[in-house]
């Protein structure tokens, strides 16, 4: 296999975007997002999109190319982004992939999981507890049947959520027992580059962006989307807190700190996630481009 995925991971905020962006100039290729969160058109601030110089300097794929109104899960975005994969290798040897989405990352590497029918009913009763236990309630019942899953998916979104509980629930067996047992063979081989920083430095860093956001107008687009707060994909950190503020519930300077503090928890999850992927190799974010572009031409010729 002569095509090379460079599949680049990392916290929020670590700064993956913009060497992925390098990386595709040295590589004189283009990049694919497996951010879930930047999928939508109408959230651009609260999602971190690339900015427009880095958006012209190279090409980018799944960036904002769907609607909140969209029905989109894990599953169509496998799909599509194979199909994508093969059209740019026809003319490409590297592809750059970049998102903080591990689902989403590692079902173009890997594939997706394969469940067993769960009965609707479970969902339903899950569903019907959300509604009048409250969100807290599920979260700590997925935590005594599947510590794994409570740590690393995003429990703050009712539908993974769910989804966690209905298969532990459905088996008797936690739901990441199921998780990349059947793992399908690409046409391309794929190396994955993670970026790192001291938990401290994380912190500081999604601290900052937070503030930045704000200053960007991130309130003004949450005041846009409030009408549509009920959709799957406004359930997300940065716009549900807003929401509170802007309905009354919360002050703007709690708000904001909740955005913070949620986006730390996001980030923490993210790194559980990632350290149970033994193939990946770890670069400090202040690492020289250099040496990892050495590492990626080393590494493509011993694999």
């Amino acid at each position: 296999m002569s095509k090379t995925l460079i599949s680049i991971v990392g916290p929020t905020g670590i700064g993956k975007t913009a060497l992925s962006v390098k990386l595709a100039e040295h590589f004189k290729t283009e990049i694919i997002s497996s951010d879930s969160r930047q999928f939508f058109k109408e959230m651009t601030i609260g999602t971190a999109v690339p900015s427009s110089e880095e958006l012209s300097s190279v090409r980018h794929h799944f960036i904002q190319h769907i609607s909140i109104n969209d029905t989109y899960n894990v599953g169509r975005f496998e799909k599509e982004a194979i199909v994508k994969l093969e059209e740019l290798f026809k003319t490409k040897d590297v592809i750059i992939m970049v998102g903080g989405s591990g689902l989403y990352s590692n079902a173009v590497v890997n594939g997706i999981d394969d469940f067993p029918d769960i009965p609707k009913t479970i969902r339903e009763e899950l569903n019907l507890r959300l509604k009048t236990e409250g969100i807290k309630v599920l979260q700590s019942q997925l935590k005594a049947l599947d510590t794994i899953s409570f740590n690393t998916i995003a429990i703050d979104n009712p539908q993974r959520l769910i989804r966690a509980l209905e298969i532990c629930i459905g088996t008797g067996k936690p739901y990441s027992s199921f998780l990349s047992k059947n793992r399908v063979t690409r046409p391309f081989k794929t190396i994955s580059i993670g970026v790192k920083a001291e938990r401290e430095i994380i912190y500081e860093r999604i601290n900052r962006r937070v503030d930045i956001m704000v200053e960007s107008g991130l309130v003004n687009e949450a005041k846009s989307l409030l009408p549509h707060k009920y959709l799957n994909a406004l359930n997300t950190v940065g716009y549900k807190e807003l929401f509170k503020y802007l309905e009354g519930e919360w002050t703007l300077e709690f708000a904001i700190s909740e955005i913070k503090k949620n986006t730390r928890r996001f980030a923490k999850r993210q790194l559980t996630w990632y350290r149970k992927d033994e193939s990946i190799m770890w670069f400090d974010y202040l690492e020289d481009v250099n040496q990892i572009i050495s590492y990626i031409e080393n590494k493509k010729t011993s694999i």
